[in-house]
């Protein structure tokens, strides 16, 4: 089961950790990879999760899936969670290092959904748009194309959003309609 709140303690403890032995960055690349590999493979996770398998066959999984890919730091930190019980924590456990490394490096992603895929140059744009007009300087741009959006953008920057895709402007527009805000103008 889910528990965001140990994940983020464990994680600020990794963190904290890797910012005294000045791995912050070699362990944030080796979270990031732990995270695709939960992503991409739900046999891994499974198997951490399993209550019937024992701990020794899940630190036999763990370690030929990170022996050599990752640093000695993330290594003991995986291991450590098999001793406590806690491997089956281990993807949401990434997540959280990883949004809490964004949050310690000051970098906000964006994400940025268009009807059409855009340009490198328009995209460019958009960023240096946002930080001449934001505090956010560092910026990670998600993009995501969506063609029921008909035109226009929908750009979120953490809990801000900008709808200015034509079939919000169609929607309201039948709002308008349903609610008779024309009828009672012409009189």
């Amino acid at each position: 089961m889910p528990n965001p709140r140990l994940a983020e303690r464990y994680a600020k403890s990794l963190i904290d950790l890797s910012i005294d032995k000045g791995q912050l960055e070699n362990v944030f690349a080796d979270m990031q990879w732990l995270q695709w590999v939960c992503k991409e493979s739900r046999e891994f996770v499974n198997v951490l999760r399993s209550p019937i398998i024992k701990s020794d066959k899940k630190k036999k999984v763990i370690d030929a899936i990170i022996k050599d890919k990752v640093n000695a730091l993330t290594d003991a930190f995986a291991h450590l969670l098999i001793q406590k019980g806690r491997e089956s924590n281990l993807p949401e456990i990434c997540t959280a290092f990883v949004n809490q490394y964004k949050e310690y490096k000051h970098i906000y992603t964006v994400k940025l959904t268009t009807a059409t895929p855009m340009s490198e140059e328009l995209k460019s744009a958009i960023v240096k748009q946002i930080q001449s007009v934001s505090e956010m300087q560092n910026i990670e741009l998600e993009t995501a194309v969506k063609p029921e959006l008909i035109g226009g953008f929908v750009l979120q920057a953490g809990d801000k959003l900008v709808d200015a895709s034509i079939s919000y402007d169609l929607k309201e527009v039948a709002r308008q309609f349903e609610n008779n805000d024309f009828v009672y103008k012409i009189r």
